[in-house]
């Protein structure tokens, strides 16, 4: 595959033109993931109020009583509406992480791990929050830490 990049000034925002021979899976499949890929931000709503969040000012993403939710660094909880398969998918696999059914975390605000309790992990984030890995996401926490 060749990749050409065309600096134009007249642009507003980044765009992309993918040409290819036929519209085949694999074509359709790069051209929805290129549209999905992390822009930095996800609309946050508190009551009436819509707030865009930087994902890297995020310490977690859960889900609870039929929601989703985004805790930042500062402890303000944000509702979602997407589901956490939806982001996922959107998000940065190598920074956000699934630890649990209802859970996902931010990599980068991790400070400490503790490995000492049997078949799970406790991990401290940044704002001083404690969670647990469930034991089925301690293997691919461990690979995505080096571990």
């Amino acid at each position: 595959m060749k990749v050409e990049i065309r600096i134009v000034p007249e642009r507003e925002t980044p765009g992309l033109v993918l040409e290819a021979p036929a519209l085949t899976r694999q074509v359709e499949e790069l051209a929805r993931r290129l549209e999905a890929m992390d822009d930095g931000t996800l609309p946050g709503f508190q009551g009436d109020r819509v707030f865009l969040l930087e994902t890297a000012s995020l310490t977690c993403l859960y889900a609870q009583d039929k929601g989703v939710f985004a805790r930042d660094g500062a402890g303000q909880v944000y509702a979602l509406r997407l589901r956490l398969y939806e982001l996922e998918e959107k998000l940065d696999r190598h920074t956000f992480v699934r630890i649990s059914h209802s859970e996902m975390v931010n990599l980068k605000k991790v400070t400490a791990l503790d490995l000492k309790l049997s078949g799970t992990i406790r991990m401290t984030l940044a704002d001083g929050t404690e969670c647990y890995v469930s034991r089925r996401y301690v293997k691919k926490i461990k690979e995505a830490l080096g571990l």
